[in-house]
């Protein structure tokens, strides 16, 4: 197979055409890997390294590179990746999967806007919270509301700021409960498979309570096939040893217990992190 690449007027975007059609329906565009639930292509590029954005076409791929990345290093990887998916026979997007993201989020989540609970967590993020993430480079959505718990969609270098988000949530509306990452509320179900519930408790009982020395967390994002998605949070997210941890820790604490994994990827936004150590 003879993939072919185009550069585009954006530094930071490739089109790989494989000389074949990729998904009829296109274009469809990712922005993470959670929202690629439907998409097996999509899914296996934001596997490699460096993978901002995917947008397959009828007859292309798009992928939009984090700004430090090279690609003379990166490209390879990608082609690797287009080349494994078509191998496979694996349809580049499911039928079901011709949705926008905000369409995906509104069917994973509640927001009830006739929910007065529902109107002051707005009202506080309007007035108080979003000023301060727009500030510093970020931004911050709601995305929904349910039995106490309040899912947000932070952007950028908004994601440090979960913290205190719930901190002023709970402290001016006592309903709130506690402040997730509106991804975590999006159905996985690799999650509940007997390899998803064994990594959940490798995390929990070895490797969190590691981690959680300086203040770090790393959580299971889903599980396909012989891959296992991680995101590091907290100290861990951007810190400067969070390539080793994963290569040395974590993988290998996975692979002794559930030894049919044999690639562990980190979707972690490192560049929004306190310490930015992928940021240019």
């Amino acid at each position: 197979m003879f993939i072919q690449t185009e550069a585009t007027d954006n530094a930071n975007v490739m089109k790989f055409l494989p000389g074949q059609e990729v998904f009829a329906g296109g274009p469809i565009t990712y922005e993470s890997l959670d929202a690629a639930a439907q998409s097996p292509l999509a899914r296996r590029l934001f596997g490699v390294a460096d993978v901002q954005k995917v947008e397959i076409g009828t007859d292309s791929v798009a992928i939009t590179k984090s700004d430090n990345a090279d690609w003379l290093h990166l490209k390879p990887a990608v082609l690797g990746a287009i080349m494994d998916h078509f191998v496979t026979g694996d349809a580049a997007v499911t039928e079901s999967a011709d949705l926008s993201a905000d369409e995906v989020d509104i069917k994973g989540l509640e927001l009830d806007e006739s929910d007065p609970i529902v109107a002051e967590i707005k009202e506080l993020i309007e007035t108080r919270i979003r000023p301060a993430a727009t500030q510093g480079g970020g931004d911050i959505k709601l995305r929904g509301y349910k039995e106490g718990v309040v899912y947000i969609e932070f952007v950028g270098g908004a994601a440090q700021m979960q913290s205190g988000v719930e901190n002023m949530l709970r402290h001016y509306i006592p309903e709130v409960e506690r402040v997730a990452d509106w991804r975590d509320a999006i159905p996985k179900p690799g999650l509940d498979t007997d390899e998803g519930r064994a990594i959940q408790e490798v995390l929990e009982t070895r490797i969190n309570p590691s981690v959680a020395g300086h203040g770090g967390h790393i959580s299971l994002i889903d599980v396909d096939g012989a891959r296992a998605y991680i995101r590091m949070e907290g100290g861990c997210q951007g810190c400067g040893m969070a390539n080793v941890t994963l290569k040395e820790g974590v993988a290998v604490e996975i692979q002794k217990v559930v030894p049919t994994i044999r690639e562990v990827l980190d979707v972690t936004d490192h560049a929004g992190g306190s310490n930015p150590y992928y940021q240019a």
